[in-house]
Parts: C-alpha cells; structure tokens; sequence
C-alpha cells in the first residue's frame, strides 16, 4: 500500500540523511574506497534478499547511491523505510 505524503515526511524523520526525490528515497554512502564500497554492497544484498525488497544501487569507486521505491507499487510503501533502516544499521 502506497504511503501518503503525510506517512512519508514522518518516516523520514526516522532516518539519518535519507532524501525524498519524487516517489523514492535516496542516500549516498561514502566510503574509503572501492572494496569498502563493494562490501557494502554485498551487506545490503543480503538484507534485499532477507526482506525480498531491492534498492537501486549506483557505485562509483567508493560512492553508493541506493535508491527505494516498491516497484509493484508504483511508489513509496512501508517496506522501503523498513530497509533504509536496516541499511543504515550496516554503516553506524
């Protein structure tokens, strides 16, 4: 189920530097270098595959940008907030 504007300003008051852009959230991690970055990768593949939800990922040398949205549902749901959570316990 598709998230109201509402719902979705306050469950990204719950996360660390996330940004809102149209129907997705979006964040850049920033990494000491490239085999740092790709083993961030592998720990958000491992979440994806736990919670059967997968991000957008953009890496470039030690930058990952990760991109939510529920497919299926054409825009933010709850299981996007639930993961970027999650992703943001692999990085504190």
């Amino acid at each position: 189920m598709l998230l109201s504007q509402t719902q979705i300003q306050i469950e990204l008051q719950k996360l660390s530097v996330w940004k809102l852009a149209e129907n997705e959230i979006t964040k850049q991690f920033v990494f000491k270098d490239f085999i740092q970055a790709i083993g961030f990768i592998n720990q958000v593949a491992i979440l994806a595959e736990k919670f059967d939800h997968h991000p957008d990922i953009d890496i470039r040398w030690n930058k990952v940008t990760l991109t939510l949205f529920t497919h299926s549902a054409g825009g933010l749901t709850e299981k996007d907030f639930i993961l970027a959570k999650e992703i943001d316990k692999i990085v504190s």
